[in-house]
């Protein structure tokens, strides 16, 4: 090659390497820029994914408050729970997962499925519940396929728990997973979709108290999503402690007593208004509500002709029956129309007009006082006391005593019943009052209709010289270093508007139902303890002639009388009143009375067992 030919080449040589430089500059340039674009616009981006990849925050669920009763016995505490989750951010197919974690729930894909669809309502970093207190070996072969379920953690939750099983159920109440129209109604502004909240009694009363402060935990994880180690914790704080003015030696002793029948029973402390049971049958397992209830399960209680879910004892409205006519005997009383003595012959029948009203026993009671008409129920007194007095003294005289309002036991739990008078039947219906209402509702049939709450609240005013006190069962609520952030005090509702001469003699009347030969309470009678008490018998249906002659089992369930009882004790210094509905009972003086003496037997701690009652010294049914 000649010298010429050299020259020639040497500047495309030279251009080539520009080129090649400038093109070397451009990559540089654009890693420069791409690595630029990395590290400082997206940097907050890639290090969030990066701690997605490295981190977890989970959060802590807090237990609720513990509920005691009077004595310190704990009866509403809480067990850990194991709640499998998913995060969502981590699941890259959902369905493929769900597929997979039903074969080991051996569960229902679509209600996994629809616990996804409605995690998706949650915030993006809150875990999707999926399945709610699941056992053990669950969790276990769950962790060991954690690389085919990613995005699955397995939280700790507690769950509520029942040492006593369904005792109380209805008194405390359940739990239920918030739902979105609670979540926008304002009362919950701190909460969020997913979290169990008190839906009835107690729990939803008191949960404000109950609820404990969520916490947090931090963990590093490593690809597979396995934990390494917790990098942060925020502990959770507990609800409060509540403390009760229940006695659960007494709750037992009514919900035991009851048994198998449909009622409630109420006691209080005359002195106080305190609480001492509020039993309901039949019950419900309010565990089935803390873990989640399946529909099938909610269905049966819906679909139960007995009820379990209605709180009877604040809800259940009952013609009070022969326990009205203590509200008759104090309106005649005070009216002054009526003296003690006063007496009327019952042959069995009382005739208003054309019409012809039917004494509890065929034959009569002879010649009756006030004393006689109470310890034996005579309806035929009543009518005729009724009559001189008029429905407007004894409506008046009902509500002094707490009947037809709600007591104020808790916000919005209770029905108000119904005590009429002339002005009510007016605006209700647009037609006078009759005589006829008069002489029924004197005996608690007709319009009357009242609670067991309000039943136990009238007996106690009677007890306790005429002051009606508001009843609660709520003494104290605590923080966990002994602090009392609530103390309940007892509160008169209503003075007593009945003068203690009044009172004395319908008292005398009631101790003779218990204690005096052809009282229609002996079956309440506790050894050692002195019980003053009515017994009362509430129509269902209209009897014909041919249904009075059936023997009460062959009467249908539904057509049967209802059964109440009402009592204090000791007679002579009153601590403790009674009320006690059992539906379709038949006879208050054979279904009421016997739940009434167990509880007052629980309370003055007698073994009514080693004492049984004569049957012959009881007197007739009524």
């Amino acid at each position: 090659m000649n010298l010429r030919t050299r020259w020639v080449d040497l500047p495309r040589l030279k251009n080539r390497f520009a080129v090649l430089t400038l093109a070397v500059l451009v990559v540089f340039a654009v890693l420069l820029l791409r690595l630029w674009f990395l590290q400082v616009i997206s940097s907050d981006r890639y290090r969030e994914l990066s701690e997605k990849n490295r981190m977890r925050y989970l959060p802590v669920a807090a237990p609720r408050g513990p509920v005691y009763d009077r004595n310190g016995l704990l009866l509403i505490d809480n067990r850990p729970g194991f709640t499998l989750a998913a995060l969502r951010q981590e699941v890259e197919d959902s369905s493929s997962l769900l597929d997979h974690l039903a074969g080991f729930l051996d569960g229902d894909r679509t209600l996994l499925a629809d616990y996804w669809q409605k995690g998706k309502k949650l915030p993006r970093y809150r875990p999707v519940p999926l399945a709610i207190d699941v056992n053990r070996d669950i969790v276990e072969r769950v962790q060991e396929n954690a690389p085919a379920l990613p995005g699955v953690v397995t939280l700790v939750k507690p769950v509520r728990a029942y040492p006593y099983g369904d005792l109380g159920s209805h008194l405390f109440g359940y739990l239920g997973e918030i739902t979105e129209r609670e979540l926008r109604s304002g009362d919950y502004n701190d909460y969020r979709g997913g979290e169990f909240v008190g839906k009835s009694g107690l729990e939803r009363y008191l949960e404000s108290s109950l609820r404990g402060v969520e916490g947090e935990r931090l963990l590093e994880v490593d690809v597979k999503g396995r934990e390494l180690r917790i990098l942060k914790t925020l502990e959770a704080q507990p609800g409060k402690k509540v403390f009760l003015t229940l006695n659960a030696a007494l709750q037992q002793a009514a919900e035991q007593a009851i048994g198998d029948q449909s009622g409630a029973a109420v006691a209080l402390d005359v002195r106080t208004g305190e609480v001492l049971c509020l039993a309901n049958r039949p019950s419900y397992d309010p565990s089935l509500f803390a873990r989640g209830i399946r529909d099938d399960e909610w269905l049966a209680l819906l679909e139960n002709p007995r009820h379990p879910l209605q709180n009877k004892a604040l809800k259940g409205q009952y013609p009070p029956g022969s326990i009205f006519k203590l509200v008759t005997a104090l309106a005649a009383l005070r009216s002054g129309l009526v003296g003690p003595g006063h007496t009327v012959h019952c042959n069995g029948k009382f005739a208003l007009g054309n019409r012809e009203f039917r004494c509890w026993k065929k034959e009569g009671h002879g010649e009756v006082d006030l004393k006689k008409a109470v310890r034996e129920s005579c309806d035929v007194w009543f009518y005729d006391v009724s009559l001189k007095i008029g429905i407007d003294r004894i409506a008046e005289a009902a509500r002094d005593l707490g009947l037809g309002s709600v007591t104020g036991y808790l916000a919005d739990d209770e029905k108000s019943g119904l005590i009429p008078d002339q002005a009510w039947k007016k605006k209700r219906f647009k037609e006078r009052w009759y005589d006829g209402e008069t002489v029924i509702a004197a005996i608690g049939q007709g319009y009357d209709l009242v609670t067991p709450i309000q039943l136990a609240v009238m007996m106690a005013a009677v007890a306790n010289g005429g002051k009606v006190m508001r009843p609660y069962v709520v003494n104290r609520v605590e923080d966990f270093a002994g602090n009392v952030l609530l103390q309940q005090e007892p509160v008169i509702v209503r003075e007593s508007a009945f003068s203690e001469a009044n009172l004395r003699l319908l008292r005398n009347g009631l101790e003779a139902v218990v204690n005096d030969p052809g009282g229609t309470g002996w079956l309440s009678r506790v050894p050692g303890v002195r019980v003053a008490g009515k017994t009362g018998t509430a129509q269902v249906v209209r009897q014909s002639e041919e249904d009075l002659k059936l023997k009460d089992d062959e009467i249908a369930y539904l057509h049967r009388d209802h059964a109440l009882f009402v009592a204090y004790a000791p007679a002579e210094a009153p601590e403790i009143a009674v009320g006690v509905v059992v539906e379709h009972g038949s006879h208050g003086s054979t279904a009421a009375a016997p739940v009434a003496r167990a509880i007052l037997a629980a309370y003055f701690h007698k073994d009514i067992m080693a004492d049984p009652i004569d049957p012959d010294a009881v007197g007739e049914n009524e």
